[in-house]
This record gives structure tokens, C-alpha cells and sequence, in this order.
């Protein structure tokens, strides 16, 4: 086992990973900007260094940087958390190269999966079930039009090399494809330095269902279910929960053998999440995250597992210490992701933090950075904490959460709490019908 890890991370996954390797007895070290010198995850590590100015670029992506701090303390392993470095192929490389352990995938298998249209081939020849469309990236306007009139309208152009919802257009009828495929293009340029694309069948009303899974990197992986992600803003999710509302047993136990079989079968490491878009009793694979994800939380409540734990365990060597029969599904799980913004409006506020309470009490977890004065840096990804909640069922689990809400304070600056509040007043979100187009047709509703 390690006796010293490096988290290249910031904020509430940094000290989610720090929590983690304390129980271990694992000795950890805080890499952070001048702007996150007071953070908390540099108070609460054991040791810290400080690699850069604010920019992102100079820090927390800063490849010398990191792997001289792990030279000068000792750090024998590095924990990328999510963002940042996470699903980097070329830092794994090096990371591997100077004698140190990426706590994650093979830089390979993030190479595979980093790429839309290699992942999407991949997955297929694995038995993964896949949206249809274009067999590769589509060079032209008029391969564009071909493939989206076989196919039929509405598609989706996306990027080859891309994430977070940039890159992607829909075309309802041969009118928009040329202006959306142009745009699509023009987007992934900018945004990735490649703009290559391709074309898929664009589902209607589907629901956004992503299944956790975990490999030993020697043949051997599980599956721990699946969580909904549907309710999302702009392609970016809010509101997470585990199981889904709308899958059955049937159905889960036979999505997550195909994806822990497929795993298996490629000797994948570490925690990993394939998702799908799931409409009409059908799984369709878009992407393969090769990392711990935000909402990793919900799956944790649901299945009594530490898959940081997990994550660390796995990358010093030892076995995985659960078998899929160990796995048990126990209530139901709830995530929100509560950032620095205004609501409705969605305009980052970051600013001093003049209060802080934390709510308690059973079945709540509160994943944040956050403390008493603490001031937000404007450089950084608004996410500011995530609240969890497990309960025996659902309806105990949304009624958890909104008792956890209203004991939540953040003074000082403005928050997405608002919209929790006013989510959980909508039958459909207390009935589970909705798909990934909901929340955006209900915010539009309120403008």
C-alpha cells in the first residue's frame, strides 16, 4: 500500500480523496494555486504545495508542477479526482514515466475513451448497445446530408473531441443540417482544436441513465447499478439519483453485465461510468467517463461502498474487496449540486462566504469546501457542494432532501438552492417523469 498520495485536485473532491486516504492511514499532500492557499483542502491534508498562480493552466494543469511536488514530498501515487487532469492521456503517460501510479485507468483505455467515435466502435465490438449513426467522423456537408436522410430526421451533430455540451447541434429537417453541421464544426475548433464530427439518430425523450462500474485491470469488474441523470441544464446535471426511477431489475441487472463484461474484457482499472441514453425499454451508449464522477456519492449510499477506497486499493495492486454478488441495492439516493450562481439567471457569484451551516441528521451528506469566510475564487468551476441524501425509498429520500435544504445556510454570496426549493414543489420530479428535456422546458416556462 502507498504511504503518501498527491491529490491534483481542489475543493470538495480534494477533500473527499484527503477523507479517504486518512482512514487508510495513507499520508496525503494538497497541491493548490496562490489563489487556494486558505482553502480547505489545503488546511486539512497533511502536507501541501503550492504549484502556480489562479489560471488553471498555470496550477492545477501545470504537468512539471505536480510531478515535482509529488519529487519533493515523497508522494509515491497521484489521485486526479474529476476535471482537471482526470481523463489527461498524455499526464498518465508521464505520471508513469517518472515511476509514480496514476490512481485511475491506463492512459490507453483514457486514449479509447477520450474519443467519441473510437469509444462508440469500441463498445460496440464489446456488445454495448449503441445509438445509430455515422460509422466514423463525417467529412462533408453532403456525407452529412446522406447519412441524416438514411437515418431520418431529427439527428444530433456532435464532436469528435468533445464534452460538456460544446460541439453539438440537432437538425429536426434537411432545412437545418447545413447551418447546425457548420456550427457544430465551427464550435469544435474552437473549443478543442478539432473539428471533426459525427452524426446520431437524435432520441425525442429520453432519460439520461449512466452505469457505474469497476475493474480490477487483471479481467475481473462489477457493476454498482445505475444512476439518473436526466434532469440537466445546458447538458451539465444537476439532480442526480440512484437506482433510476424508471429502470427495472430486469433491466439493470441486464445493462450492468454488459458493461461489466465489457470492461472485463479490455482489463479496465479503477471506477468507471458508461452512460446511456435510455428511451422506449433501450440502452444507447454515448460516452465512457474514465474516472470517478461527480455524483459517485449517490452510488456509495445505495451499495455501503468507498469507491475512492476502492479507487486507491486497486491502484496499489490488492484486489477488489467486493465480488458483483456482494453488491446489494439499499434504499434510494439522491445528489444536488448547488453552485455559486444566481437563479434563474445562472451568472457565476463567486464572493466571501459570511455564514456556513452544514444541515445533519440521518441519511445526509454534505460534500463542500465550504467554511466561515472563506472567499470563492472567480477562476474555478462554480460547483461549491454537493448534498446527498439516502433514504429507504424515494418518497423518504425527497422528503430528506427537502428538510436538508432548508437547514442549509450559505450567506454571503448567491446559490442554485433556490431552484431545489422550487423543483421539489413539481409532481413530476416526485413521480420520476421527466427526461433530459424537462428542466430546460421548465426553466424556459419561467422566463
Amino acid at each position: 500500500m502507498f504511504s503518501k498520495i498527491l491529490i491534483a485536485n481542489r475543493g470538495e473532491i480534494a477533500l473527499r480523496v484527503i477523507r479517504a486516504a486518512r482512514e487508510m492511514g495513507i499520508g496525503s499532500v494538497a497541491v493548490h494555486s496562490t489563489a487556494d492557499a486558505d482553502a480547505m483542502h489545503v488546511r486539512m491534508a497533511d502536507e501541501s504545495v503550492c504549484i502556480g498562480p489562479p489560471a488553471s493552466a498555470d496550477s492545477y494543469l501545470n504537468f512539471p508542477a505536480i510531478i515535482a511536488a509529488c519529487e519533493v514530498t515523497g508522494a509515491e501515487a497521484i489521485h486526479p479526482g474529476y476535471g482537471f487532469l482526470s481523463e489527461n492521456a498524455n499526464f498518465v503517460q508521464i505520471v508513469e514515466d517518472h515511476d509514480l501510479t496514476f490512481i485511475g485507468p491506463t492512459a490507453e483505455h483514457i486514449r479509447v475513451m477520450g474519443d467519441k467515435i473510437t469509444a462508440k466502435d469500441t463498445m460496440k465490438k464489446l456488445g454495448v448497445p449503441c445509438v445509430p449513426g455515422s460509422e466514423g467522423g463525417v467529412p462533408d456537408l453532403e456525407t452529412a446530408r446522406t447519412l441524416s436522410a438514411e437515418m431520418g430526421y431529427p439527428v444530433i451533430i456532435k464532436a469528435t473531441a468533445g464534452g460538456g455540451g460544446r460541439g453539438m447541434k440537432v437538425a429536426t429537417s434537411e432545412a437545418d443540417i447545413a447551418h447546425a453541421f457548420q456550427t457544430a464544426r465551427s464550435e469544435a475548433k474552437a473549443a478543442f482544436g478539432n473539428d471533426e464530427v459525427y452524426i446520431e439518430k437524435y432520441l425525442q425523450k429520453p432519460r439520461h441513465i449512466e452505469i457505474q462500474v469497476f475493474g480490477d485491470g487483471r479481467g475481473r469488474a462489477v457493476h454498482l447499478g445505475e444512476r439518473d441523470c436526466s434532469l440537466q441544464r445546458r447538458h451539465q446535471k444537476v439532480f442526480e439519483e440512484a437506482p433510476g426511477p424508471a429502470i427495472s431489475a430486469e433491466e439493470r441487472a441486464r445493462i450492468g453485465k454488459i458493461c461489466a463484461d465489457a470492461v472485463a474484457r479490455i482489463n479496465y482499472t479503477g471506477a468507471g461510468t458508461i452512460e446511456f441514453l435510455y428511451e422506449d425499454g433501450e440502452f444507447y451508449f454515448i460516452e465512457m467517463n474514465t474516472r470517478l464522477q461527480v455524483e459517485h456519492p449517490v452510488t456509495e449510499a445505495i451499495f455501503g461502498v468507498d469507491l475512492v477506497r476502492e479507487q486507491i486499493r486497486v491502484a496499489a495492486g490488492l484486489p477488489m474487496s467486493f465480488e458483483q454478488d456482494d453488491l446489494q441495492i439499499n434504499g434510494h439516493a439522491i445528489e444536488v449540486r448547488i453552485n455559486a450562481e444566481t437563479f434563474p439567471g445562472f451568472a457565476p457569484r463567486p464572493g466571501k462566504i459570511s455564514a456556513f451551516h452544514a444541515p445533519g441528521g440521518l441519511g445526509v451528506r454534505m460534500d463542500s469546501a465550504l467554511y466561515d469566510g472563506y472567499s470563492i475564487p472567480p477562476y474555478y468551476d462554480s460547483l461549491i457542494a454537493k448534498l446527498i441524501v439516502h433514504g429507504r425509498d424515494r418518497a423518504e429520500a425527497i422528503a430528506r432532501l427537502n428538510r436538508a435544504l432548508g437547514e442549509l445556510i450559505v450567506d454571503g454570496i448567491e446559490t442554485t438552492v433556490p431552484l431545489f426549493h422550487a423543483l421539489l414543489q413539481e409532481p413530476d420530479i416526485h413521480s420520476g417523469q421527466y427526461n433530459i428535456h424537462w428542466l430546460e422546458r421548465w426553466l424556459a416556462e419561467m422566463e
